[in-house]
This record gives C-alpha cells, structure tokens and sequence, in this order.
C-alpha cells in the first residue's frame, strides 16, 4: 500500500495532520513537523482505520532518521528539496 491511498498529500495543505519540510539542506529534507508552513508537504490521514495519524508521524520520523530522503533529494547546490510525488510513493504496511 502506498502512502498516497490513505492520505492526501500537497503542499500548502493547512488541515493536515503533519508536514514534511521540502526544502532546505539534505540533513532537513523529509524532516516531519507538526508546524504549519506553506512551503512543506502537507498529510492528511483520510483512511484513520489503517493508519493513525500519530503513528504515521513517527513512522517519517524514523524514514528521515535513517536518511530516507537524502538520495531522492534533488539540487544542485546546499538547497536541495524532495518532490510530493515522491512522497506518494513511500509504501507502508497497516499497523
């Protein structure tokens, strides 16, 4: 299952449920957040019967932790990001 059949996933997403920085250094990509900002990728749980909300949070604590993001980070210079789609694309396993 990916990420993207549970959850709604876009930038400037101000209802989610957490975000993820897209830009900054590779060392920040990915990074969850439970801060508002324009700029990061926005989730939003919609199927709350196969994820938690609070669980999925960890889980992209632990994909950014283990350096998930930093080979599908894109740039040229310090400021690299990480595309949406790509987040649509992590698969998961239900709890």
């Amino acid at each position: 299952m990916k990420l993207s059949d549970i959850a709604t996933i876009a930038t400037n997403l101000q209802d989610a449920d957490f975000w993820l920085v897209r830009r900054g250094s590779l060392k920040t990509c990915g990074k969850p957040s439970t801060t508002f900002n324009k700029e990061h990728i926005g989730i939003k749980v919609i199927n709350t019967d196969l994820m938690h909300p609070r669980y999925l949070y960890y889980c992209f604590e632990d994909l950014h932790s283990r350096g998930v993001w930093e080979p599908l980070a894109t740039g040229t210079l310090s400021l690299v990001n990480i595309r949406v789609s790509d987040v649509r694309q992590i698969e998961l396993s239900p709890m």
